[in-house]
């Protein structure tokens, strides 16, 4: 196992797209696997493969990770993406966890029952636009600096970013009260790495479609 990371999952965003973007904004290549059908998963669970049963899973280095904020952890130690001493790593930790909750809310809204979509969306867009936008924002303007934590780009930025965009395909003018956010959002997809994941033909992954939800409950129930 050497040579390009290679990720296991289903063709969709889920808990691996954090990762394709971490490993994007580090500039480093990956090849994917994915899982089409039930016998797959069964197949990386027969051989070792996933130890907790369960994927995301990422062949790196030689080892075979699973666990999402582990997998995440050593991407960002290894490409200098994790801050440069202890107190900057809490402070990333802290944002990063933050923005793990928010995601939660939107990995799950694609799979609430009809009858309770609208209401988790509510849910969904209180919580981003008066809990986390507003503490990020806050970030932002004591810091006084171009990223989140020190003076160089680390994962909170990126993983910030992602969420943006994909509250944005909720609603568009969501960062409307967030003049700070608008231009870290501006700045940070400008990095070069990034503006290169953002492209057309790039391996970021478009948002669930319903006719894909059906798909996925055969692979994992």
């Amino acid at each position: 196992m050497s040579g390009k990371p290679k990720l296991h999952y289903f063709n969709g965003r889920g808990r691996m797209e954090p990762i394709r973007w971490l490993l994007a904004a580090a500039g480093v290549e990956f090849e994917e696997s994915y899982l089409e059908k039930k016998d797959d998963l069964t197949k990386l669970r027969k051989d070792g493969s996933l130890l907790f049963q369960q994927v995301p899973m990422v062949e790196i280095d030689g080892m075979k990770m699973v666990q999402t904020r582990a997998i995440l952890n050593y991407i960002a130690t290894k490409y200098n993406l994790y801050g440069k001493d202890l107190k900057e790593r809490a402070l990333i930790d802290m944002y990063v966890e933050g923005i793990f909750d928010l995601n939660e809310l939107f990995i799950y809204y694609d799979i609430q029952p009809a009858d309770k979509k609208e209401q988790h969306f509510v849910n969904m867009m209180d919580k981003a636009t008066n809990r986390y936008f507003p503490a990020f924002e806050k970030v932002l303007k004591d810091h006084g600096q171009d990223f989140l934590v020190g003076n160089q780009l680390s994962r909170a930025d990126v993983q910030l970013l992602e969420i943006i965009l994909m509250a944005e395909e909720f609603k568009p003018d969501i960062l409307a009260k967030f003049p700070l956010l608008q231009s870290f959002k501006a700045r940070i997809s400008n990095i070069p790495t990034i503006k290169k994941y953002l492209q057309p033909g790039s391996q970021r992954k478009p948002p669930i479609r319903p006719e894909d939800i059906p798909k996925l409950r055969a692979i994992f129930h």
